[in-house]
């Protein structure tokens, strides 16, 4: 049985080259988010780790301080910028801010919301946080 186009699934779904951008950023803002949440988790347990002593919140540190942990909280760091900057986009949108004017919907039905201010704030927040983890980064490791 032949597969149709519009059939494709997850895979399809994922597909950045098929809707540009804007799958990219969507992609970007829940892996964000769930990268944001395990930190969060991460970050409780390790600060909990003081109820057990000095030497129990020594070891914590010692195990943060290291290369790989540093390089964690750098993706931690550009997580929180791309997902902080992208969110005001996003709600900035919703308010219709940058949106346009309404049009009557002709095919090939192009959203006024995915206009080049958007894709733009876009660009923007990725190259925010790619700055963010660049100077975190040095600063971690004290270049």
């Amino acid at each position: 049985m032949k597969r149709s186009e519009n059939r494709e699934g997850i895979k399809g779904m994922a597909n950045p080259c098929r809707y540009g951008i804007e799958r990219v950023a969507y992609w970007l803002m829940r892996i964000t988010g769930l990268g944001l949440l395990a930190y969060l988790i991460g970050h409780i347990y390790e600060t909990s780790s003081i109820l057990n002593g000095r030497e129990a919140w020594s070891k914590m540190l010692e195990m943060t301080q290291t290369t790989e942990g540093h390089i964690i909280l750098t993706l931690v760091v550009g997580m929180c910028v791309f997902h902080t900057a992208n969110g005001i986009r996003v709600m900035l949108g919703h308010g219709g801010i940058g949106v346009g004017r309404p049009a009557r919907p002709d095919y090939p039905y192009v959203p006024a919301s995915q206009n080049m201010k958007h894709k733009l704030c876009i660009y923007a927040s990725i190259g925010l946080a790619a700055l963010a983890m660049m100077y975190g980064l040095s600063v971690l490791l004290g270049e």
